[in-house]
């Protein structure tokens, strides 16, 4: 979520939606209890995944405190297999059945043009992220996502590095990528070697973050497009 959902839509939930706890690395149930709902995330983070037919895990994305998940194609009646939901820290969110939501917005000009900013959002970081990974690989892949990790949860160093606060295993940084855990473990090994990256325990630091956009022919896209979220 770039375009932070508040004023109009986040009242509507915070006043109108069920408040829903969840612990760390337990399941939401996306696609059950919470079929044809639409949630916002009022507290912690929430990792979205789909298998492909092959049993292949991917991450789609990490989403954060005052994003959206769940049925968010209101007014459409096409319907998409659901991603499974993990919370990553101790989540919190306000959900709404997708019809109510769509009453309220319907009658709220507002809200309506809030959801509209963000979808629009939301489709650009999608075609950014597509290019990132036609025109480079499996390169592009890794450099873009530590890319858009740096830019969502980077906290900047004295000595101008980034600080990624937020844990990820070589294996979760592998799904989101789309690629094998061995290829991720080459590839930010030699990243390290080149004093591009370090990390420790999960947590990884970028020091030269022009290197990895330089690689990927980044064009700059503002930050609220180049986002993991």
């Amino acid at each position: 979520m770039t375009i932070a959902i508040h004023n109009q839509i986040q009242d509507i939930f915070l006043t109108e939606g069920r408040r829903m706890p969840f612990e760390k690395n337990t399941l939401i149930p996306l696609a059950d209890e919470l079929a044809d709902h639409i949630a916002y995330i009022s507290q912690g983070h929430v990792q979205l995944t789909q298998q492909t037919l092959g049993g292949k895990e991917l991450t789609v994305r990490i989403c954060s405190e005052a994003g959206l998940i769940g049925d968010v194609t209101l007014f459409s009646t096409t319907a998409l297999t659901p991603f499974s939901a993990t919370a990553l820290t101790t989540v919190v969110l306000y959900v709404l059945p997708k019809v109510m939501m769509e009453k309220h917005i319907a009658a709220q000009p507002n809200a309506m043009i809030e959801y509209m900013q963000w979808l629009q959002i939301e489709n650009l970081k999608h075609q950014s992220l597509l290019r990132d990974l036609v025109l480079h690989g499996k390169k592009g892949a890794l450099f873009s996502t530590l890319i858009r990790l740096a830019n969502t949860y980077g906290v900047l160093l004295a000595d101008d590095a980034v600080y990624i606060d937020l844990a990820l295993t070589n294996t979760e940084l592998a799904n989101l990528c789309g690629t094998s855990r061995e290829m991720i473990n080459r590839m930010l090994n030699d990243l390290k070697k080149h004093n591009i990256i370090s990390f420790d325990k999960g947590y990884i630091t970028v020091h030269q973050l022009d290197q990895l956009k330089h690689a990927i022919d980044c064009e700059n896209c503002p930050i609220s497009v180049c986002r993991i979220d």
